[in-house]
């Protein structure tokens, strides 16, 4: 099962020019669409499978600054300001709610961890805040963990991933903006050394500029291009329980769990101690680029070596563009989900707060994230070849951000003032 995303009318037509092209129709795509509809710029769409099919919908929807590098933070918080008029930006509801975050530490090695993260980022007046044991109790009671303390930011929130792209693509698409599913690109076309169009499934559509907005997919499609982008595929299970009274309106953050309330009255919760690491080809050839993330995030990798692998060998890495795609194989990936991981997270939340004892789960998904080897995105120009942009990289945390990470591609598309300062994501840093 996957989530059910809000439908939307695409464009029926396929444009033969227009003045930038995106490629992937992820809600950081999508919202670089809107933003450059806002501001009357030609933009088309291109999306191998359904709008935001892929990890846009599949994330757990939680828009945060906590625990984020202090380097990404200001993205984080102009996004808080622009998930804030979300909703009448684009004239439907995206499910917001600026209702807080709180990661919770079990010892005093996790809580100072938090600590340690709260003086790095002291200088950028976040309301952020260490909470104690007794003040957890009283902000989300009915827990029988015994916690060494936690990290609390009121102005955190979360958004619907099922809601919020469909809303983006429909407000785009009323300013002018073209938006094709299935219609996979296949690669760049280029003339004297830059840009002129960008190679699909249906044809070749003219363009002044491309961004890349394709996710764990973008590290293919530049390499079919000779160029490197160092991402790695994770895996993420999540379920979804139907509607239950719970113990708490904020998100919360355990080593080993993490709940956030749905809009139907249920809960979104994961086993946030561990993601699935199937390996690919990928993590042989890039592996050493990680080993510093290794060295402290190995408990949290379930690795293994079996069926993802074969199949991921078995999509081609170079291909002309006048043949099928890797792209056009593959529309939507979908791993399933991991029963064990879910039994996982039920268990270690239900002896943290006994109210999920009555939980029933409605629905069980997982998400395929792509990862960077600091966690940071990419977004910025590609050098190597100019008119090219990129926005991916977001390592499981781009959901939050989207806002900001779309316009700030848009911004640098139109060479105008970046919302914020790009220097952090520029892609040569790899």
């Amino acid at each position: 099962m996957v989530p059910e995303i809000s439908p939307v009318q695409t464009s029926p037509k396929f444009p033969s020019a227009t003045g930038v092209v995106i490629i992937g129709g992820g809600i950081v795509g999508l919202t670089a669409a809107l933003t450059l509809a806002e501001r009357n710029i030609p933009v088309v769409v291109l999306e191998k499978g359904r709008i935001a099919g892929e990890q846009s919908s599949r994330n757990l929807g939680w828009v945060r600054k906590t625990s984020r590098h202090a380097e990404d933070i200001p993205l984080a918080q102009a996004a808080d300001r622009l998930w804030a008029d979300m909703s009448a930006r684009v004239g439907s509801d995206v499910g917001y709610r600026q209702a807080g975050i709180m990661f919770l530490a079990r010892t005093q090695a996790q809580r100072a961890m938090h600590e340690g993260w709260l003086k790095s980022v002291a200088h950028l007046s976040l309301d952020s805040r260490l909470l104690s044991a007794r003040e957890i109790a009283n902000l989300v009671p009915g827990g029988r963990g015994h916690w060494a303390g936690g990290l609390y930011t009121p102005s955190d929130g979360r958004a619907e991933p099922t809601l919020a792209a469909s809303a983006i693509a429909r407000a785009a698409l009323a300013k002018g903006a073209v938006i094709v599913e299935n219609c996979a690109v296949r690669g760049l076309a280029t003339s004297a050394g830059r840009v002129s169009g960008v190679v699909t499934e249906r044809g070749e559509i003219r363009c002044e500029q491309a961004l890349l907005a394709g996710g764990l997919w973008s590290r293919r499609l530049l390499g079919n291009h000779g160029i490197s982008l160092p991402t790695l595929p994770l895996i993420c299970t999540v379920l979804r329980t139907k509607p239950m009274q719970g113990p708490t309106d904020i998100a919360i953050g355990g080593p080993d769990f993490s709940f956030r309330q749905h809009k139907d009255g249920g809960f979104i919760i994961t086993q946030r101690g561990a993601l699935d690491a199937c390996l690919t080809l990928d993590h042989l050839l890039l592996g050493h680029r990680y080993l510093p993330q290794l060295k402290t995030q190995r408990d949290f990798l379930r690795i293994s070596l079996g069926k993802v692998f074969v199949k991921d060998l078995a999509l081609p890495r170079r291909w002309p563009l006048s043949r099928p795609s890797p792209f056009e194989q593959v529309r939507t990936l979908d791993p399933p989900a991991n029963p064990a991981l879910n039994r996982e997270a039920m268990n270690n939340l239900m002896a943290a707060w006994p109210a999920f004892e009555k939980a029933e789960i409605e629905q069980a998904w997982a998400g395929t994230i792509d990862v960077t080897p600091d966690s940071n995105p990419v977004i910025g120009p590609v050098s190597a070849l100019p008119g090219l942009t990129v926005a991916t990289g977001f390592s499981g945390h781009g959901f939050g951000t989207s806002p900001a990470a779309g316009q700030l591609a848009a911004d640098l598309l139109c060479a105008i003032p970046p919302i914020i300062n790009p220097a952090p994501y520029r892609f040569e840093r790899f």
